[in-house]
């Protein structure tokens, strides 16, 4: 896997974390960079430590299925990417995050965005990545979009949580598509 589709990943993988951030900064009043740079810290951090989590468990048991690993790295990336699209798609409802920085409001709050790139660490293992490109990769671009997402949400409100993971669940599926004919039409 090269570095256009592993950031297209990250980008695709971040977007939980940025809907979450943008809901962050819809929370507070007045952003302060220590908040931008708290969520992005925490946020980034999960999300880089996640898929390699999730890799070392793969390569466990890689040699089992290597025969199936394309469809493996296939299904986890479009069950991730089409309940991305279902919340995209559900009820638009405000946001409800609470302003709360403390460690276990963001410790709650980084586990659960980062779920999906443990799946995609996983998937990492079956398809022979650098992870360490990779988890790099995912952890810079999550920081970022958060910190950012962060910004937004204190300017623009709601408007762009949906859209995110609308784009996040769109780019998951086609990767995972792009796996499985990379393996099996275009081997």
């Amino acid at each position: 896997m090269g570095f256009w589709e592993l950031l297209v990943i990250a980008v695709g993988v971040s977007m939980d974390a940025f809907a979450v951030s943008v809901c962050k900064g819809l929370s507070i009043c007045k952003v302060r960079p220590s908040q931008a740079g708290l969520t992005a810290l925490w946020f980034g951090g999960f999300q880089a430590l996640m898929p390699l989590a999730g890799y070392f468990l793969g390569v466990s048991f890689a040699d089992f299925v290597s025969t199936v690993d394309h469809w493996i790295a296939f299904v986890l990336l479009a069950v991730i990417g089409g309940n991305m699209l279902k919340e995209a798609s559900g009820k638009e409802e405000c946001c409800t995050v609470d302003p709360d920085f403390s460690f276990r409001t963001m410790l709650a709050m980084a586990v659960a965005t980062s779920i999906d790139a443990l799946a995609i660490g996983v998937s990492f293992a079956f398809l022979k990545v650098n992870i360490w490109t990779a988890v790099l990769m995912i952890g810079f671009t999550t920081a970022i979009f958060s910190a950012a997402g962060v910004y937004i949400g204190n300017v623009f409100g709601n408007r762009y949580k949906s859209k995110a993971e609308l784009a996040g669940g769109v780019i998951l599926i086609v990767m995972g598509v792009k796996i499985l004919l990379d393996h099996t039409i275009l081997a």
